[in-house]
């Protein structure tokens, strides 16, 4: 922005240099060292005047001294001529860079949309853990955080409903115990009732489980398995939900030996108890795994749990192998590290 009081001194400055000259008769000394004095003047005002112009950008903003002095010293070199120049160079200068600035701002693309990092519900849980684990934020707004896992799937919000439980908080502690017993009961219910229909299907089907029965069977599983899954079981009872989830996935597969979603069940329960007490099958989940990829499962749902068991098995080259296998493959984005890395030479 120009400074008109700076503009106007600058200008009358001028002005009264040469009018010197005249009311002190042209060719005497005093004439000529008024005018050079009063020049001087007015050139170092028009460069004060015009240094706004002159660091428009950061560099010039580096440079804004030596600016101001060059300015002020082609004025007092060149009179008449260079206080013009000056002036006409420095607008000059002014409009071409903030036409460039406006010209680059205009052309910058907009980023690309990554779909995977929209959260279903319009929701998002980035930084939350850490939100209800800082202690310095106030209870009621933690209150508020951990009720909204109340919309968020059990296998997000059941890990920080546990570490809520040990919170230094009376109140979020309860709150946290509360939302899980509640997702604990809606299980079981649901379990209860799905056992009651299995056992109304057996006494019109019969011990060979017919279609009701197999639906039941199937149903169970998968609600053993929303157990595990979530987290809500624990030790034991972590233990007990495996082995009832293959329970009932077997008693489906029995009829339904080509289901490729239950084989893929079956090979992650035995990995699961393979890496429990001991009594899972790490070869027998190998090849239910294989199974189910030979049923048409595409391998992104399959051969990340065939690399884990290799890579618990310790063996590497066979999870480099399976992770190259993925290279081309659609997965999610937190997976494309990890292939990556396994895939490197």
């Amino acid at each position: 922005m120009i400074n008109v009081k700076l503009a106007l001194s600058a200008l009358l400055a001028e002005i009264a240099s040469w009018s010197s000259l005249w009311l002190l008769h042209n060719h005497s000394d005093a004439a000529l060292l008024s005018y050079l004095v009063v020049h001087a003047l007015a050139s170092v005002l028009l460069a004060l005047c015009l240094s706004p112009f002159l660091v428009s950008t950061a560099d010039a903003r580096q440079q804004r001294l030596p600016l101001v002095a060059l300015m002020a010293l082609l004025s007092y070199a060149v009179p008449v001529v260079g206080f013009v120049g000056s002036v006409v160079a420095t607008v000059a200068l002014h409009r071409r860079r903030g036409f460039a600035a406006r010209k680059q701002l205009s052309s910058l693309p907009l980023p690309e949309f990554d779909s995977h990092q929209q959260a279903s519900g319009g929701r998002r849980q980035v930084g939350l853990q850490s939100f209800l684990a800082n202690q310095a934020v106030p209870v009621p707004l933690r209150m508020r955080s951990l009720a909204a896992l109340g919309h968020v799937s059990g296998r997000i919000a059941s890990p920080m409903l546990r570490m809520a439980l040990s919170d230094s908080s009376d109140d979020l502690r309860l709150l946290a115990y509360s939302m899980l017993d509640a997702q604990e009961r809606q299980l079981s219910q649901s379990i209860h009732q799905e056992l009651q229909t299995l056992e109304r299907a057996r006494a019109v089907e019969g011990d060979e489980a017919g279609p009701r029965g197999l639906q039941a069977a199937w149903a169970l599983s998968d609600l053993y398995w929303e157990l595990i899954y979530q987290g809500s079981a624990q030790g034991d009872v972590r233990d007990h939900a495996i082995k009832q989830s293959l329970h009932y996935c077997d008693q489906v597969l029995d009829q339904r030996p080509d289901t490729a979603l239950l084989l893929l069940r079956k090979g992650r329960l035995l990995h699961l108890l393979a890496d429990g007490d001991g009594d899972g099958d790490g070869d027998g989940a190998q090849f239910y795994y294989q199974r189910a990829l030979d049923l048409g499962l595409p391998a992104a749902r399959v051969i990340p749990y065939q690399a884990e068991l290799m890579f618990e098995q310790r063996q590497f080259a066979k999870v480099q192998e399976l992770m190259r296998r993925l290279e081309d493959q659609q997965v999610l984005p937190r997976l494309r590290p990890c292939i990556q890395y396994w895939s490197a030479p």
